[in-house]
C-alpha cells in the first residue's frame, strides 16, 4: 500500500470513528451538554492527528500495519470480539450515566483522569516510534527483528501498559463510576492476549526467547 493510500484509508477511519464513539456518548447521554465527553473526544482524537501526520512522513509501512484488523490466531479473534462487547458497554454506559445522574464525580477528578488517559496515550507513542513492527494483529512480518531498546529494556510489552492506564482512566474522565468496573475487564483481555502473543513471537522471531531472558517481566516490572 503506498503512502497516499495509507492516507486515504486513514481519513476515512478517522472520522468514522469519531463519529461512532460521538454518537456512543451523546445518543445515550440524550444531550450534547456532557463537557466531560466532548473533553474526552478532544484527548482521543487531537493527538491522533498528529501522530498520523508523523508516522505518515517518518513511518508510513507502521501506519499500514496498525490499519490491519483481521487476527490470524483464533485467540486473538476471541480477544478482539471480547473486546468490542467491552468498549461497546463502556462507551454506552457513561451517556446513561450522564442521563440519569448515577454518578457523581467531581471535576478535578476528571481532568486528573484525562490526564491519565493523554499520558497513556502520549506513551504509546513513544513506543511505537521505537518499534516500528508494533502492529495492531499478532503475527511476525518479513524483516520483522526484536526491539529492546526505550521501556522495551524494561518490560516486554509496554504498548499494553500504557493502554491499560488509557482505558482505566477513561471511565472517570467520561464522569462515570459505573463504567469503571467494566473498562477493568481490559486488564485480564490484555494478559490473554500477551500470552498467547509470546507464543508466537517465542516460535517465529529469531531473538525472542533470549531476549526474553534477558528482559524478565512482561508488564509489570518486578511482578509479571
Amino acid at each position: 500500500m503506498d503512502t497516499g493510500a495509507i492516507k486515504k484509508r486513514a481519513l476515512l477511519l478517522f472520522p468514522a470513528a469519531f463519529a461512532a464513539i460521538s454518537l456512543m456518548f451523546f445518543l445515550t447521554a440524550g444531550t450534547l451538554d456532557y463537557w466531560q465527553g466532548w473533553v474526552y473526544l478532544a484527548i482521543l482524537f487531537i493527538p491522533v492527528i498528529f501522530v498520523v501526520a508523523y508516522f505518515l512522513k517518518n513511518d508510513p509501512e507502521f501506519l499500514e500495519r496498525r490499519m490491519k484488523l483481521k487476527e490470524k490466531q483464533a485467540k486473538q479473534q476471541l480477544v478482539v470480539k471480547l473486546s468490542g462487547i467491552i468498549f461497546l458497554i463502556g462507551f454506552l454506559l457513561p451517556g446513561f450515566d450522564r442521563r440519569f445522574g448515577w454518578s457523581s464525580v467531581p471535576p478535578e477528578l476528571v481532568i486528573a483522569a484525562d490526564v491519565v488517559v493523554f499520558l497513556g496515550y502520549l506513551f504509546i507513542f513513544l513506543v511505537f516510534r521505537e518499534n516500528s513492527f508494533a502492529g495492531r494483529t499478532i503475527e511476525v512480518v518479513k524483516g520483522q527483528k526484536v526491539i529492546s531498546t526505550g521501556p522495551y529494556s524494561i518490560i516486554r510489552h509496554p504498548m499494553y501498559l500504557g493502554t491499560i492506564f488509557m482505558w482505566a482512566a477513561t471511565p472517570i474522565a467520561l464522569g462515570s463510576y459505573w463504567a469503571f468496573p467494566v473498562f477493568l475487564l481490559v486488564a485480564p483481555l490484555l494478559i490473554l492476549r500477551i500470552q498467547n502473543e509470546e507464543e508466537v513471537l517465542r516460535r517465529e522471531l529469531p531473538g525472542y526467547t533470549e531476549y526474553c531472558k534477558k528482559t524478565r517481566y512482561r508488564l509489570l516490572p518486578f511482578v509479571w
